[in-house]
């Protein structure tokens, strides 16, 4: 008795006999390209589920000149940020039948450089990078000349011209930091895990990611409109998952004039930030008060839960996937750069400052 073939040896033109058709016909309708009529679609497609067809991406994209797949590269994929707004380009992108190929650049850019080199040899339709830097932008300048769609994802590029989504960093930072200084703060830490070699000083240039160096604007804005001198002091690099990041945060509380406040740039320092917090023996907000970026799920669950600046992180990544999709199928309009809103949800981590509960 003769065996049915498998699925992997069912091929177009065995699907096109099943459904009465020629192969051209039939190719045109699993590779998604060209006109057909509703009910020959419909009867391939009924054959190709009948025989179990599966398609030959390798066939299909020297075929039809395409891969099916669009690139991401982001800075942190174990950072909540970024493994929700992937979760929004993942969903965006399957609604169109595309699929993702994800690559972290450990906010190296020489790492972003060997990924985007690796996914461009593999051709993929279009890219969405989370650029490392903003000063080292040659290979992304690169990518767009070569007529592949790239689009950015949370940090804008204003030397790039290119589909970018991002959020107010800077306003969202200074709302943040208001709520600090109406509660009588005057010594108030800014918390990131970007690196700077050297002393920042104020010199905002020395600064590569355009979203850090966003917030800590903002930051030194509300702080000059409450008359706090010297902010740019309070600003501390490095406390991340790094292996120095427990001895920054330590560093900054065991501090004779440490702050009375924090704004940590991110849920992940954050989180070290609150350990630091607890080792020390210090309450939230009793002691301490603290406001983080990023609604991450544990900021709700602690005790007390966490304020925190909640961006739109599914919503930023579904957009930059809709606009590059919107690309690979031939729009040529100018690019867009979409900055969504953020909001602040107050919970229970920012009392008034220690220093004027104190004042007779």
């Amino acid at each position: 008795m003769k065996r049915p073939p498998k699925a992997s040896s069912i091929t177009v033109s065995d699907v096109a006999r099943q459904a009465k058709v020629s192969k051209a016909t039939a190719a045109r309708v699993l590779g998604g390209y060209g006109r057909v009529s509703k009910t020959v679609r419909a009867a391939v497609l009924e054959a190709a589920k009948a025989l179990d067809y599966r398609p030959n991406e390798l066939a299909r994209s020297m075929t039809t000149g395409r891969s099916g797949s669009i690139g991401v590269v982001v800075g942190d994929i174990e950072n909540p940020f970024f493994s929700l707004a992937v979760r929004g380009i993942s969903d965006a992108a399957r609604l169109s039948g595309i699929n993702v190929i994800l690559a972290n650049s450990g906010e190296q850019v020489e790492a972003e450089k060997s990924a985007i080199r690796v996914l461009m040899a593999k051709q993929v339709d279009g890219l969405i990078v989370t650029p490392a830097q903003s000063g080292e932008i040659a290979h992304l300048v690169e990518v767009a000349q070569s007529g592949c769609p790239l689009a950015l994802l949370d940090r804008a590029l204003p030397d790039l011209d290119v589909d970018t989504v991002t959020v107010d960093d800077r306003d969202a930072a200074l709302r943040a930091t208001r709520i600090l200084t109406r509660a009588g703060h005057t010594r108030i830490g800014y918390v990131t895990a970007a690196e700077l070699s050297g002393d920042f000083c104020g010199n905002e240039s020395r600064i590569n990611t355009s979203s850090v160096r966003e917030r800590i604007l903002g930051f030194l804005d509300a702080c000059r409109e409450a008359g706090i001198e010297g902010a740019e002091r309070n600003i501390h690099f490095g406390a991340g998952r790094s292996d120095r990041s427990p001895a920054v945060t330590h560093a900054l509380l065991d501090h004779p004039e440490r702050p009375t406040a924090i704004l940590a740039s991110d849920s992940v320092v954050a989180l070290e930030v609150f350990k630091a917090i607890r080792e020390c023996g210090l309450r939230i907000p009793q002691d301490i008060s603290l406001i983080t970026f990023h609604d991450a799920d544990w900021t709700s669950v602690t005790t007390p839960p966490i304020t925190v600046v909640d961006q739109p992180v599914y919503a930023l990544g579904k957009c930059v996937a809709e606009l590059l999709v919107r690309r690979l199928k031939g729009d040529d309009r100018p690019p867009e750069r979409i900055v969504m809103p953020t909001r602040i949800i107050e919970r229970m981590s920012v009392g008034q400052s220690p220093d004027r509960q104190t004042v007779p």
